[in-house]
């Protein structure tokens, strides 16, 4: 049998039924029911070992959960209820370590199933190859839309207040590969709560603030004593001399969720704090275009716009 074949019949044999696949692995397309009542939303994404994760220094357990897990971030920043994935996987020929092809497709795997089946999504297909190159994962994740409609980067309107979830920064130090998509999180805030817009923070803070408000054209100040910094952001300024801020305003990969609220929903919600995790006021929307800082005497200057861009060479 080939690797696809060796795979396909380990998939047919771990993964869960969904009432959700009417036709799944075997065909030449899966086939999903229940969209009647709410409006699909796809989204994909690409993780390349050298790029995204080191294979040969990590558990590609790691490297399988990370590519399904960035895939429902975005789901979660449209505040989407995830449904289904498809996985496509490009090979190195020869596996990885002592690991064979095949070996390493169904690690890859293991890494990807306790997420889905946590949050309840059918991994539904996808398609299997080999080359001399490094390892290569794409997904392209369904999710659907709630009674609320989805939630957009274009809403954010000047008062509205930022808020973010969690802590930032310093996500090198392992949190870029134990990412935890705010799936849930995301639903019960926009259910509860009159969100205008909303980004995950996966390039930068103030890449992704930047974008948002350009989506919404808008400005946006950040309040940078505000922000709310990971201990892994205080651990990397001490051993590379950056500052935390510095790190949580570019290191990207926290895949925490940034949300534009109205003020006086962003005071209630302030107040409730409905999650587990800490929801912090970290600046505003404004008329004027750009992105600005505020410093620690509140003085507001531009702010460059930090973060992670793919570049090719020129």
């Amino acid at each position: 049998m080939s690797i696809e074949e060796d795979l396909i019949a380990w998939l047919k044999a771990n993964l869960p039924t969904s009432p959700r696949l009417d036709i799944g692995l075997g065909d030449d397309a899966a086939v999903l029911n229940g969209y009647c009542e709410s409006n699909p939303v796809v989204t994909t994404d690409m993780l390349t070992d050298g790029v995204d994760f080191v294979l040969e220094e990590i558990d590609p357990r790691q490297a399988g959960h990370k590519a399904l897990a960035v895939n429902l971030s975005d789901l979660a920043a449209m505040a989407a209820k995830p449904v289904a994935a498809f996985v496509s996987l490009v090979l190195p020929r020869h596996g990885s370590g002592k690991l064979s092809a095949t070996e390493l497709a169904i690690i890859l795997y293991e890494g990807m199933l306790p997420l889905a089946e946590r949050l309840g999504i059918v991994i539904a297909g996808g398609d299997t190859n080999t080359w001399n190159g490094l390892l290569a994962i794409s997904i392209t994740a369904i999710g659907e839309t709630t009674s609320r409609g989805p939630l957009k980067r274009s809403g954010a309107q000047p008062g509205d207040q930022l808020l973010v979830t969690g802590r930032l920064g310093g996500s090198i130090l392992g949190r870029h590969l134990a990412v935890e998509p705010r799936v849930a999180e995301a639903i019960v805030l926009h259910e509860r709560y009159p969100l205008h817009a909303g980004i995950d923070i996966s390039d930068g803070l103030a890449l992704d603030t930047s974008r948002l408000a350009e989506a919404s054209g808008v400005g946006a100040i950040l309040d940078l004593p505000a922000i709310p910094l990971a201990e892994d952001a205080l651990r990397l300024s001490d051993r590379d001399g950056r500052s935390a801020i510095e790190h949580a305003l570019g290191d990207g990969e926290d895949f925490e969720l940034m949300l534009s609220v109205p003020d006086e929903a962003a005071q209630k919600l302030l107040r409730d704090q409905p999650l587990s995790v800490l929801i912090t006021r970290i600046g505003e929307i404004v008329a004027d275009a750009g992105l600005w800082q505020l410093d620690e005497s509140g003085k507001r200057m531009p702010l460059a716009p930090l973060g992670y861009q793919h570049q090719g060479a020129k």
